[in-house]
């Protein structure tokens, strides 16, 4: 059987941890306290330099204002934004039919197009562009049982993309649509990079050409084939 230590060596480990204890307890106390004084800085850097904060008094300038305008016609270095064409979806003052300058109507560019339409639009507008995506489906389907907003909210049917209407927007103000939204769609400029919102708007002209094509339509070269299996009753 092994011994047990003194007692007095029992009572002042005790002590000792208690003691070591202390350390932590009052540094969370103290970090959860609010204090008005200002933190401990070993390193001053310019936490406490001489300024003006935003919306304070400056007596230096006429209007007593220490937070300045910016400088009349300064522009942001890479914010020019001059080429209505590529930022706007405009030229001379009308909507632009072709892309801008540097993009080609690949089957690449398309199919970038309706990657970023699949992810950003379909959840609204539906994959073939009728209205009818999961989100829209869901929020008529809550409105529908409802007799005023669910939950201080309301929903608008989402626009079909062959309306009529919609089917004459030309390619750049489609492109502006998806930019800066319309009525109660929301823009996505924040969220889709400039390059892929002309994707998506080359491949809603392109799903809406897909979904009211005619044989006039299909090149020449495909166009006697397609008449073949047609009267043969095939479906390729």
């Amino acid at each position: 059987m092994i011994p047990l230590p003194p007692r007095w060596m029992i009572f002042t480990g005790i002590l000792a941890a208690c003691a070591l204890a202390i350390p932590p307890v009052v540094i969370a106390r103290v970090r959860a306290t609010p204090d008005e004084n200002r933190a401990v800085h070993i390193f001053f850097d310019m936490d406490f330099q001489p300024k003006f904060k935003s919306q304070a008094e400056n007596p230096l300038f006429a209007d007593g204002r220490a937070q300045r305008y910016a400088v009349a016609g300064t522009v942001a270095q890479g914010e020019t934004m001059l080429d209505s064409h590529l930022y706007e979806g405009a030229v001379n003052g009308k909507w632009a039919e072709t892309l801008p300058e540097g993009m080609s109507m690949t089957p690449e560019f398309l199919a970038r197009g309706q990657q970023r339409y699949n992810i950003y639009c379909s959840v609204c507008h539906g994959y073939a562009g009728w209205g009818d995506g999961t989100v829209n489906k869901r929020a008529m389907e809550l409105m529908s049982n409802s007799e005023g907003p669910v939950q201080g909210t309301s929903w608008v049917q989402a626009k079909s993309l062959h309306d009529p209407l919609v089917r004459e927007h030309q390619l750049g103000m489609l492109y502006n649509i998806a930019t800066n939204g319309i009525r109660n769609m929301a823009g996505y400029g924040a969220q889709i990079d400039l390059e892929d919102r002309w994707a998506i708007a080359a491949y809603v002209q392109a799903l809406q050409l897909s979904q009211d094509a005619s044989l006039q339509d299909v090149p020449p070269e495909l166009r006697a084939n397609l008449q073949t299996n047609s009267t043969q009753g095939e479906v390729k």
